[in-house]
């Protein structure tokens, strides 16, 4: 029988493989810290992408418990290294890069850039992703006389829209930006030259496609430019966000069981529209707060509502089946996702 002490060195051991095998660090010689002086307005977080680091690091160098704790005047020693190091990160089941970014305190549009990622909110598990380089992303170079807005404490990607009269859709073209949620302080944004409202994604053709606005948690379906159904919705929570971006059904259920495991297990959901991976518009009968950000991920609608959207919608589904799949010749609904 293995003893007690044997066992713990076996236990031991797993942990250190487990994480070798999500992480790996290539080492470079210790230099003498950098020492920052907290200012009004700034997190670990802004701290960290400032000095290249990560938020882990910070807190560790400083024994900050509460990493979301932290006061205008503080002194935080900034860990650095003689020649950058890069961390590789191996991409788990579930992960999306925004929870990777958040969890290594950087930006889904910094790991774009780093891995040369065209498409942010794509990625598998099993794929190695930098996490950190000797260089900051280049920032957006503007256009002839595009005007430059340096981010406040407090502002959101919303209030620069309305300031400037363009959108956050067209603000987030234009500067790159995977995720239009997250901008920072001190960040330089290109205000595009173009104002006002964008044309629809569907505008002169009569297509067919849906709008998501997180903000107002509302979704709207377009013909065109013809609005032709509007609901209040829930969408994922700012730990398990929903994607932004632009999507083509890939495959509807009319009853599909969805799980997360060891969150939930949650059987006949109905009227399921798959767009990206595992995040879907589906019908919810488990609550009615709609309105509220609250779920994994998926946009959450009454079954009504899902019921009419998932007629509605392509690819269409022939009676007496239970799931299609989009093709060229039945392709799926456009779907926009937007703050």
């Amino acid at each position: 029988m293995m003893s007690h002490t044997r066992f713990c060195s076996f236990v031991a051991s797993i942990v250190i493989l487990s994480f070798a095998a999500t992480s790996v660090w290539a080492a470079s010689p210790e230099v003498d810290p950098v020492i920052h002086i907290v200012q009004r307005g700034e997190t670990i977080y802004s701290i960290a992408r400032r000095y290249g680091t990560s938020v882990e690091a910070i807190t560790s160098a400083n024994g900050i418990v509460n990493p979301n704790w932290i006061y205008t005047g503080q002194r935080l020693t900034i860990p650095t290294q003689g020649s950058p190091s890069t961390t590789v990160y191996t991409v788990q089941w579930g992960d999306t890069l925004f929870s990777i970014a958040r969890r290594h305190g950087t930006t889904a549009n910094s790991l774009a850039w780093l891995n040369g990622l065209s498409n942010p909110h794509f990625i598998w598990a099993g794929q190695r992703l930098r996490l950190n380089s000797s260089s900051p992303p280049p920032s957006p170079e503007p256009s002839g006389g595009s005007r430059i807005h340096l981010v406040q404490p407090g502002e959101i990607l919303m209030h620069i829209a309305r300031r400037y009269n363009t959108t956050v859709w067209a603000l987030a073209r234009a500067n790159n930006l995977a995720n239009p949620s997250f901008i920072y302080v001190g960040q330089r944004l290109i205000i595009p030259e173009e104002s006002g409202q964008e044309p629809s994604p569907g505008s002169g053709e009569g297509e067919k496609w849906i709008d998501v606005n997180l903000t107002t948690q509302r979704l709207v379906a377009y013909e065109g430019e013809r609005a032709v159904y509007s609901t209040i919705v829930s969408t994922g929570t700012a730990e398990r966000s929903t994607v932004t971006g632009r999507y083509r059904i890939q495959r509807k259920y009319r009853y599909k069981d969805m799980s997360y495991p060891g969150y939930y297990y949650l059987p006949d959901v109905p009227y399921v529209m798959y767009f990206y991976s595992g995040y879907a518009i589906h019908g919810t009968y488990w609550h009615n707060n709609f309105g509220t950000p609250m779920s994994f991920g998926c946009v959450n609608l009454t079954i009504s509502d899902a019921q009419w959207l998932f007629d509605w919608t392509t690819p269409t589904l022939p009676p007496g089946y239970n799931v299609i799949y989009s093709n060229a010749s039945n392709p799926g609904t456009l779907v926009v996702i937007h703050y």
